[in-house]
């Protein structure tokens, strides 16, 4: 995966706007697709020169003062500009290029979210991919189980196609969050081997990346057509967790006294069902894995992309 620069950032988002949304003329000799450069500088209040060298990347380290008024001119919102920071103050690359530790989660998390049997939670890593979730998380789709990248299975999975009801709109939600987590992160090992495979299988994915929109939406509803159950329309909550590479808690919830919520109740009904026993959340599975565990055994990279 090409790390995205400053510069580049600012070429994307300059070509999205189009000179009469920012009160410009448009014209009908435009050589260029958006602002010109001159355009965005004049907005900006800074010199054309000084903005072509930070697209050219021969400034790389421009002032706060000035990353705000590049914000303002281009329309970024909160996410997006806080991302431009990011981009113009990243860490230092002998920390940014360390290999990642395994992934493990807090007894205290995993004793959470076991604790909820009727709202699907899930903790995932950077990279989107799951290392805890339980039992009706799984029951809400089985590609939310540890060890497999949702990521991954949203673009290149039939089923994930015709889980979610609007999968356009949710996997451009799921990209935009992703660019917004990946700032000062963009080499790590993890999203170079997602991104590099998405960007190779999925037409989609390329687009939407290529794209750069940055968007931290921690809170939504996503609608589902579950097989078994039928239409849900859920609330999610994601939820940074402390002390940890980046770990995200996703939390799904149904309005109290609707249809989904009386669907939900019998999801997580027919996912206790499924339940060996009453300490089964502890057994281990035929590969000798404790439920709710990723795979860290050397068939972990095969397990990211199929079924559980």
């Amino acid at each position: 995966m090409a790390i995205t620069t400053l510069g580049d950032h600012l070429r994307v988002c300059r070509e999205r706007l189009r000179p009469q949304d920012v009160g410009l003329p448009g014209g009908t000799r435009r050589r260029v697709p958006g602002l010109r450069r001159e355009e965005v500088a004049l907005l900006a209040g800074i010199s054309v020169e000084y903005y072509l060298r930070l697209e050219q990347g021969r400034d790389r380290h421009p002032s706060d003062q000035v990353l705000g008024a590049l914000a303002r001119a281009l329309q970024l919102d909160q996410d997006a500009e806080r991302y431009l920071h990011d981009l113009a103050r990243p860490a230092p690359a002998a920390r940014r290029r360390r290999t990642p530790r395994p992934e493990r989660v807090g007894a205290g998390v995993r004793s959470l979210i076991d604790s909820w049997p009727a709202t699907p939670a899930l903790v995932q890593d950077l990279s989107m991919t799951t290392v805890a979730a339980n039992a009706v998380a799984v029951a809400l789709s089985p590609y939310f189980s540890p060890g497999v990248n949702t990521l991954r299975a949203a673009f290149l999975e039939p089923e994930m196609r015709e889980l979610y009801e609007d999968w356009d709109a949710m996997t451009a939600k799921a990209v935009a969050y992703l660019r917004s987590m990946t700032g000062p992160e963009a080499d790590d090992p993890r999203l170079v081997e997602v991104v590099g495979e998405l960007s190779l299988r999925s037409e989609r994915f390329r687009t939407l990346w290529a794209k750069q929109i940055v968007r931290l939406q921690t809170s939504g509803t996503s609608r589902f057509r579950h097989p078994q159950v039928g239409p849900l329309e859920l609330h999610y909550e994601k939820l940074a967790l402390p002390n940890t590479q980046g770990q995200i808690l996703v939390t799904y919830h149904a309005r109290a006294g609707s249809e989904s919520y009386e669907r939900l109740e019998l999801l997580a009904h027919l996912a206790r069902g499924n339940r060996p026993g009453p300490d089964s959340g502890r057994d281990e599975d035929r590969h000798g894995r404790r439920n709710g565990e990723a795979d860290r055994g050397p068939d972990a990279e095969g397990a990211r992309g199929r079924r559980p």
